[in-house]
């Protein structure tokens, strides 16, 4: 159900098999651990406990939630007695929209009878909190765009960031804000990292990296480009329609096939960040209408 790979001495990341190659990650002391996220569903959680607290024999001390969205947070109940940590926003949400969400989730899938919401105990918002596990220095600091509430956990020794969704194959930014997230990855390009563990997809190599950044950056400069074009049309939406993925440079098979619809949201939602709702487009509309608008501007 989940892909574990080792990163360095003692550092693993688990990648969900089922939804949207969500990941999640572990680093190992010789008297506990500490999970960075629990991913959606109980089995995948259950899998990552099983392996730390049996197979490799150690208790998890600690879970740090990157944000609060369900596939990184709603596994937090299956880690009995940890401390959570979290943004204090991670904490609001999970606490509001989180419980929504999950009451509803529940009616449809029967694996969450005995999931429940866990807020983080622990939050900062803003600097760097320290951790340290055996002899790994873990740095938790605010990364948003992605989300408000966003962070990130950076294994000192061994410079392997489990970025949240701020790394993603493709970026997005519903619950997020362009400047914020293009700002975050230039952060990243600078940290010297060896491997970028994204939030969703595999593991941002060495070499990798800034070739990653840079296409990520070039995303979020085009979907700009296209929502200013579209907001100069009288009905936008039709310069949203043909604005895909491909054109603005990523392909549609990331994230296990949703990077189509993602993008979609993606355009919507800046658009309306930006200028607002974006109008609805009449039936009766034809391009000649659009041109006349077109000469009047």
């Amino acid at each position: 159900m989940i892909q574990r790979e080792r990163i360095a001495d003692n550092v693993y990341s688990f990648q969900s098999e089922v939804y949207a190659q969500v990941t999640a990650g572990a680093i190992i002391g010789p008297n506990w651990a500490v999970v960075v996220d629990t991913l959606a569903l109980p089995e995948e959680s259950l899998a990552i406990r099983d392996f730390i607290e049996q197979e490799l024999n150690v208790p998890v001390r600690y879970v740090v939630n990157t944000h609060s969205h369900a596939d990184h947070a709603w596994g937090n109940c299956f880690f009995p007695g940890v401390t959570i940590i979290g943004h204090p926003l991670c904490r609001e949400l999970l606490d509001t929209k989180g419980r929504a969400a999950m009451d509803d989730a529940r009616r449809g899938n029967p694996s969450l009878r005995n999931a429940k919401i866990l807020l983080p105990h622990m939050t900062f918002s803003s600097g760097e909190l320290n951790l340290r596990v055996g002899k790994k220095t873990l740095t938790l600091f605010p990364l948003p765009g992605h989300s408000a509430d966003n962070i990130a956990v950076l294994v000192e020794e061994d410079r392997v960031l489990f970025a949240g969704d701020a790394a993603m194959p493709l970026p997005y930014i519903v619950d997020g804000d362009i400047d914020e997230l293009t700002t975050s990855l230039k952060k990243v390009a600078r940290m010297g990292l060896e491997n970028i563990v994204q939030g969703h997809g595999d593991i941002v190599l060495r070499g990798e990296i800034d070739s990653f950044v840079k296409e990520n950056m070039a995303y979020l400069s085009n979907i700009r480009k296209v929502v200013r074009r579209a907001n100069k049309r009288k009905y936008p939406q039709e310069v949203l329609d043909e604005a895909n993925v491909e054109s603005c440079g990523k392909s549609r098979v990331l994230i296990g096939g949703l990077a189509a619809e993602l993008h979609r949201r993606n355009l919507r939602a800046l658009y309306r960040q930006l200028y607002g709702e974006v109008p609805a487009t009449p039936e009766y509309y034809d391009d000649d209408e659009e041109e006349e608008y077109n000469d009047e501007e």
